[in-house]
């Protein structure tokens, strides 16, 4: 029987080459972290550590990560990148399975929740655990158009668009910002699932794409005013709830 909890991809390595990538996003989600943070689907620390030193006043990092292979290494990664671990808590379980002692300041998912078949049900536990004005961070491949061999590979149950993630959110749920990013990797990505049909990128081509192809889409992304891209990126805050007074 298959483990549940092993993660079937084998990516994570591959895309933590992606440099430019992490650091366009990680600026665009940084205000909204608060100082208690639940971060779901953590895989191998890499987001853990491109986020960590950009909260100020850190209380505490509360990484899920069902997979024990990968989560093991967490702590190792955070250490190689000079970051202490004595504010961070690793647990291995899914969302459904935690019960935390307090709600959060915000809850991350980046590339997780398309690999979950029930994402609507995900999404609104995940808001109940945000407190009142709390934010709910989604970072999700682009586009159901773009599917490939390569999503089916990693355990990808979609794509999104704007329409497609809306549906999934609860209507305590705010939109603050809802964007498409990387414009230009959008027709890397289309030739690939049209021509190439690769399962997997070559680090060559990851390294292509995060040094010549996004600093290109970082700026013509603001020019298209975010209206189509690679990847979709959902900031939400929790309306605040009258009745927990």
């Amino acid at each position: 029987m298959e483990d549940q909890n092993k993660y079937i991809g084998n990516e994570l390595e591959l895309f933590a080459n992606a440099k430019n990538w992490k650091s366009y996003w990680s600026e665009l989600v940084a205000p909204y972290l608060g100082t208690n943070i639940m971060e779901v689907g953590a895989g191998l620390g890499g987001s853990t550590q491109l986020l960590m030193p950009k909260v100020n006043n850190l209380d505490r990092w509360t990484a899920l990560e069902p997979d024990e292979a990968l989560s093991s290494q967490i702590p190792k990664n955070l250490e190689k990148s000079g970051l202490g671990v004595e504010k961070l808590t690793i647990t291995e379980k899914y969302l459904k399975d935690y019960q935390p002692s307090k709600q959060y300041d915000s809850l991350l998912y980046i590339d997780v929740i398309e690999h979950i078949e029930q994402d609507k049900d995900e999404v609104h536990l995940a808001v109940d655990r945000l407190i009142n004005g709390g934010h709910l961070i989604i970072l999700v491949p682009a586009h159901n158009f773009l599917f490939s061999p390569f999503d089916r590979a990693i355990g990808h149950y979609r794509r999104y668009n704007k329409k497609m993630l809306l549906e999934v959110l609860p209507e305590n749920l705010e939109v603050v910002h809802l964007k498409y990013l990387d414009s230009l990797g959008l027709f890397l990505s289309a030739g690939n699932r049209l021509i190439a049909k690769q399962k997997y990128p070559t680090l060559k081509q990851i390294l292509f794409w995060d040094k010549a192809v996004v600093p290109v889409s970082k700026i013509l992304d603001k020019m298209l005013f975010h209206q189509f891209g690679k990847s979709l990126l959902l900031i939400g805050k929790k309306k605040y709830d009258k009745s927990s007074n």
